[in-house]
């Protein structure tokens, strides 16, 4: 009896453990989102113009379009081979970059800073889909929870890298570059010994044990966002206060660790009986976790009373869909398309969040790169939760949070557009918002529509977006038509200033967000009957619960 209760604490504490090392890396894996810090630095350096520009930034974004290596490579690959492929590739990636910043080496061709670019992007990927995948297969009863959590620590990191950045560098590009290429590297190789496939939760004590763990997670995780935020309204940035600052960011960061070793006394305490221990199989093993939901159920009994003895049907919605079964659904589309809209504009905004704050007067941009992943963070933490509050309570879909996050994001386009007074402040928090939760509520939504067995490559086929709407909405549109309003300059650059710069940009945009809108509440209507199983299926749950 002592063995067991060992080792179902030695499991439950490594489960939590690992989740813990995964904030940490979705904290650090944010640093796509962070080229407007340097792009000055680059532009000036290698004599760009505006298109130019936005162009290297759509070679960044083009390195998630290979997140479907990441993806394919999850099944066969563990969860700390996946990681350590992503640190050592951003490692290269950042690491050049510094290099040229730093005018260690000379600039590098366009074509090979591009190649840079594009690795250090890429290495988010295969960061993400270690952490992504195997945190939602520990805690697949609480996805909302899970995907709003790392996802809004992926929102923070921008800030996390500019703040430490202004703190101990005064904001210097080069000295930015290196925390890029170095920071992720170290806590990737942390992870690797703790991120483990752990069996999930079997009884209704275990999922209420593990809300309300999440729900530190979320305390904390909203004291760092306002620790930030609070630092960006400050004036005093340097010296003394610089310090004490980074050591508090870096001791709140920290502090989750706490979680493991309480779930570790608790569970010896409690004696809780057996389970079985960590698993080594590739990470998108299925067989050995079964779904259990009651949709899924429901949909293969339907399968096979209808082809009892026959070739298998096209998988329903809830069930595990192969890639070629998924993107041959109409949801898959919709869904893709919808995310096109709302996530291709928001980067978009972010990487030009520079030339945004320049065209209109600011001097200092930080702040908005800053106040962008600050709200960014709550739009992620907040969806995650409330989605599966309401989904829950009421089964409601999904798709509907999107739907609602596009009509903000439409309205934050109009008012830059129009350049109301301190309009860059409110759309950056607006984006940022809006951005989040469309990011916390595809994650889960895709693996309640298609399962959890082929999740990693759905989910980057997925992220194909990324670099798709970084082309379109910041490659072509903005790149071409600031451009056409910019006045060149000598060395072969050119600059714009005034709200006309990006009049246009956002009225396209806008638009764009309407469309989205329309999508979003086309799959709720489409889903409805999915999720109301889903809502069936844990009210079921819970009152078995309460009667036992």
């Amino acid at each position: 009896m002592g063995i067991q209760r060992s080792s179902s604490s030695y499991s439950s504490a490594l489960k939590w453990l690992g989740f813990v090392t995964a904030v940490w890396v979705q904290s650090i894996s944010g640093n796509n989102y962070t080229f407007s810090n340097y792009s000055g630095a680059l532009k000036s350096l290698m004599n760009l113009n505006q298109l130019q520009l936005n162009n290297l930034s759509v070679a960044k974004d083009v390195g998630k379009a290979f997140g479907i290596l990441a993806g394919l490579a999850s099944d066969r690959l563990s969860t700390p081979v996946i990681l350590l492929i992503g640190c050592f590739e951003g490692l290269l990636g950042y690491g050049v970059q510094w290099l040229v910043v730093s005018r260690t080496i000379t600039p590098l061709p366009y074509w090979q800073m591009c190649v840079f670019l594009c690795m250090g992007g890429n290495s988010t990927t295969w960061m993400n889909t270690a952490v992504l995948v195997t945190c939602i297969r520990n805690f697949r009863r609480n996805r909302g929870p899970v995907a709003g959590i790392l996802k809004g620590y992926v929102g923070l990191s921008t800030a996390i890298f500019t703040d430490l950045c202004t703190a101990l560098f005064s904001n210097d590009p080069a000295s930015f570059l290196v925390l890029l290429a170095v920071v992720p590297f170290a806590v990737c190789l942390t992870a690797v010994f703790f991120l483990r496939e752990i069996p999930p939760s079997s009884s209704a004590d275990e999922e209420s044990e593990e809300t309300r763990y999440f729900a530190v997670f979320n305390i904390v995780a909203v004291v760092v966002a306002v620790y930030l935020q609070s630092y960006d309204l400050i004036g005093v940035k340097t010296g003394v206060f610089s310090v004490v600052f980074a050591s508090i960011l870096l001791f709140l960061l920290f502090s989750p660790i706490a979680i493991p070793f309480h779930a570790f006394i608790k569970s010896l305490n409690r004696g809780e009986q057996d389970v079985e221990g960590q698993i080594q199989e590739p990470l998108l093993s299925s067989d050995i976790f079964e779904e259990k939901e009651v949709i899924a159920v429901a949909a293969a009994a339907a399968v096979e009373e209808e082809n009892l003895g026959a070739e298998r049907k096209r998988p329903v919605l809830g069930e595990d869909h192969t890639i070629m079964e998924a993107v041959l659904t109409v949801d898959f589309w919709v869904l893709f398309v919808s995310f096109l809209c709302g996530v291709g504009t928001g980067l978009a905004v972010m990487n030009n969040m520079g030339q945004i704050g320049l065209a209109l007067g600011y001097t200092d941009v930080s702040i908005f790169v800053s106040m962008t992943s600050i709200w960014g963070f709550f739009g992620r933490i907040l969806s995650g939760t409330l989605s599966e509050h309401f989904l829950k309570k009421a089964g409601t879909p999904r798709p509907l949070w999107n739907a609602a996050s596009q009509i903000l994001m439409a309205v934050g386009y109009l008012l830059m557009a129009l350049a109301v007074p301190n309009s860059l402040y409110i759309g950056s928090m607006v984006v940022g918002v809006c951005y989040g939760v469309r990011l916390a509520i595809t994650v889960p939504t895709a693996s309640e529509l298609f399962g959890l067995k082929y999740y990693g490559l759905i989910y980057n086929i997925l992220v194909l977006n990324l670099p798709l709407g970084s082309f379109l909405f910041s490659g072509l549109l903005a790149g071409f038509l600031y451009d056409a309003e910019a006045t060149p300059t000598p060395g072969g650059g050119n600059t714009c200033v005034g709200a006309h710069c990006y009049r246009l940009i956002f009225l396209v945009m806008a638009l764009a967000s309407v469309i989205g809108v329309g999508l979003d509440i086309l799959l709720a209507y489409r889903t409805k009957e999915i999720y109301a199983k889903i809502h069936a299926s844990k009210q079921v749950k819970k009152a078995s619960s309460n009667l036992s």
